[in-house]
């Protein structure tokens, strides 16, 4: 969202056309007399409803199950021209929840891409400097060039990115390659020079301008100093197809063609409801005005839309069943897993390193206080044990201070934990949001954690184990997003590299299912309006080829996708 968005613009988001999902819930009729608009039959469905875990068909009218069961009994609702799709053995799930997603559609389209948003793939340090110097070549002096998407453990070289391969794509412009976490970014000799920042700058708190062995700078910028380079250069808006349009009119039609994008996207790979951090709302109206939304949006707040929302009394819920307001952003406590600067309280094997806290104790105390008295969801980007130990004692004194039923504080990442943790959690029915492609894209980086750790960090068997309702946040752009690779590595935690790490997080296939199903929808407060497939329930779901339970599960990626539906359309078939 444009820092410009006004409480008007969120008043007019959430007007009377909108409601929370008890006030939209449709009441359903009584299906011996009802005319499907569809039924499906003769399908390997999982429903993820424990009532009626299995079944063969399903009836659906106004966007919603009307009936789940067996072909028998689905078929009896059948009309003289009801249509009618026989699955001929295809599996069908729910439609896949994304917790956790910066939804980037406009990176994407705009940016340079240095590494594959999707797959994984290995590319040398010279692919990248030859993009970025083509980039540079269309680009004024003085002006960024920069690259996204970038990996350190996906480069042949087998070294690190450095500031003198930088200087070697311009010596005119600021030039930055940014990793693809979030967290760290690799800058040039001219980008320092304009932030003035040199090898004797000390570092800020929660930050740090790393150094090579000589005592230089190496490049490589972490969390909190990164703020020193967004007040110097400047940034092209305008792109040629564009160039008639001022700036708030361009930027807004990068918004909107980067999530017809990027939605495209999730229907793909069969995400149907979306956590977005931030983006424009004005964008998200004109594509769903568009008929180019193909999935559902919980949008999470930050800064200037937070309190808006929080000055125009907009809580967490409100909206409708396409878009509606959801917890906070993610509000960062500590550094990255991928990146290695998430707070740990022990030292990173072989360093004296413990990664950066990004923020103090006092300032996260007010800030979930004034959230959580507004009756938002409070959502915190918490990865290390030290970080989710301070979003915890900030929650706790919140709930002391303003008790709130079921206000299920939201835990972004929940990376590493211990005993302790989860009982607190377990206490406050907290939501974590775990990475999920991880365990299959970032095995080539749990070496830097070693088995003891990696035993504790990203806990699905720990915390299903507790009764803990965990669900799944690929964090894109920082991991993959596709639900299959997720359930993969959820079920093997086994690596792209054939890497085992964790084994004793391992979980069953029906519970990674869950994970990324019904236990997203758990996280927002949906449980009882999507993330299974059962009557009364809005009818999204994913068709996959074959029986899921006889697909060799290191193969389970590749699985296909044969359709994407919500609400009972078709929004994507392969």
């Amino acid at each position: 969202m444009s820092s410009r968005t006004t409480r008007r613009d969120l008043l007019a988001l959430a007007g009377a056309s909108l409601a929370t999902p008890a006030l939209v819930a449709q009441q359903q009729e009584d299906s011996s007399t009802a005319s499907p608009e569809l039924v499906v039959f003769n399908a390997r469905i999982i429903t993820v409803d424990s009532r009626n875990p299995h079944a063969e068909a399903f009836a659906i009218k106004n966007g919603r199950f009307l009936a789940v069961g067996s072909n028998a009994d689905v078929r009896n609702l059948i009309r003289p021209g009801t249509p009618t799709w026989d699955a001929q053995g295809a599996a069908i799930v729910p439609g896949f929840i994304d917790t956790h997603n910066h939804a980037g559609g406009t990176t994407l389209l705009y940016e340079v891409l240095v590494g594959n948003p999707f797959e994984v793939e290995m590319v040398t340090i010279d692919s990248i400097i030859q993009k970025l110097r083509a980039r540079a070549a269309q680009t004024p002096p003085g002006y960024w060039v920069e690259g996204y998407f970038f990996d350190d453990t996906k480069l042949k070289d087998g070294r690190q990115l450095t500031i003198h391969d930088l200087d070697q794509v311009s010596k005119d412009h600021p030039v930055a390659v940014h990793h693809r976490g979030g967290h760290t970014s690799f800058y040039n000799s001219k980008a320092f020079e304009m932030a003035d920042v040199n090898a004797q700058t000390s570092n800020p708190a929660g930050g740090t301008f790393d150094k090579d062995s000589t005592g230089a700078l190496s490049g490589r910028v972490t969390d909190n100093a990164k703020s020193a380079f967004y007040r110097v250069g400047k940034r092209r808006s305008v792109t040629p197809e564009n160039s008639g349009l001022d700036a708030s009119a361009e930027s807004l039609e990068r918004e909107v063609a980067g999530l017809a994008y990027i939605s495209k996207m999730f229907a793909r790979y069969g995400v149907t409801t979306v956590h977005h951090e931030g983006g424009s709302l004005p964008a998200m109206q004109k594509v769903r005005a568009n008929g180019d939304l193909k999935h559902r949006i919980s949008y999470e707040a930050a800064g200037k839309e937070l309190d808006a929302m929080i000055s125009a009394g907009i809580q967490s819920g409100f909206g409708d069943e396409w878009i509606r307001f959801g917890a906070t952003a993610e509000h960062t406590v500590d550094g990255s897993f991928s990146e290695r600067t998430m707070a740990l309280s022990v030292n990173y094997p072989g360093t004296n390193y413990k990664g950066n806290v990004t923020t103090t104790q006092e300032d996260l105390n007010a800030w979930v206080e004034k959230v959580h008295r507004a009756g938002i969801q409070v959502n915190c980007h918490a990865n290390g044990d030290v970080a989710i130990d301070m979003y915890l004692t900030a929650f706790e004194r919140a709930q002391k201070l303003f008790a709130r039923p079921d206000a299920r504080p939201k835990v972004t990442h929940c990376t590493l934990i211990n005993d302790d943790l989860v009982r607190r959690m377990k206490a406050l029915n907290a939501v974590p949001a775990l990475f999920t492609t991880y365990a299959y894209y970032n095995s080539d980086k749990f070496g830097f954690y070693g088995e003891e750790l990696m035993k504790r960090c990203m806990a699905f068997r720990t915390l299903l184990d507790a009764g803990i309702h965990v669900a799944a946040g690929s964090d894109f752009s920082p991991g993959p997003f596709d639900p299959r690779m997720a359930i993969q590595g959820m079920v093997t935690r086994t690596g792209w590299d054939g890497k085992i790490w964790g084994a004793n997080q391992k979980i069953s296939l029906d519970e990674a299912i869950r994970v990324n199903t019904l236990n997203g929808a758990y996280n927002s407060h949906e449980e009882d309006l999507k993330g299974s497939i059962t009557a009364g329930k809005l009818a999204d779901y994913v068709v996959l080829e074959g029986d899921l339970y006889s697909i060799p599960i290191d193969k389970f990626k590749d699985v296909k996708i044969v359709r994407t539906v919500v609400g009972g359309k078709t929004v994507y078939e392969g």
